[in-house]
């Protein structure tokens, strides 16, 4: 068995190093991947942000601060019940203000899926 050199060890680590990087990078996108899979159109609670909001219904964010009148501050992380509070206005109403933004985003913007209404209708 061959002994190895200073130079092949480096080699060794190195690529040790990055098999174990790009491992890490692979969970993390698996479990992203997964977690939204899962976390697709949920109810909206006062905990949630508008980033968040607009991920889980696949709406921009700026839709949302805009339906609310709100300039789209960058990183903005700021929860529904604070921006309510913040506004003098019930939760519910600022929940109910994003709803009605994100149903009226999917009507305008969302394409239609294939097989619909009109599916084995010849022209």
């Amino acid at each position: 068995m061959k002994v190895l050199g200073w130079r092949q060890w480096t080699m060794l680590v190195v690529f040790a190093l990055v098999v174990t990087a790009t491992g890490l990078f692979a969970v993390r996108t698996v479990r992203r991947a997964v977690y939204w899979r899962h976390h697709r159109d949920e109810p909206i609670r006062p905990w949630m942000t508008i980033p968040y909001i607009g991920h889980s219904y696949r709406v921009p964010p700026d839709v949302l601060y805009e339906a609310l009148g709100i300039p789209h501050p960058p990183r903005d992380r700021r929860p529904l019940k604070q921006i309510a509070r913040e506004r003098n206005v019930p939760v519910d109403q600022v929940i109910g203000t994003l709803q009605r933004a994100i149903l009226n985003f999917q009507q305008t913007n969302m394409p239609q899926a294939p097989g619909g209404p009109d599916r084995g209708r010849s022209p």
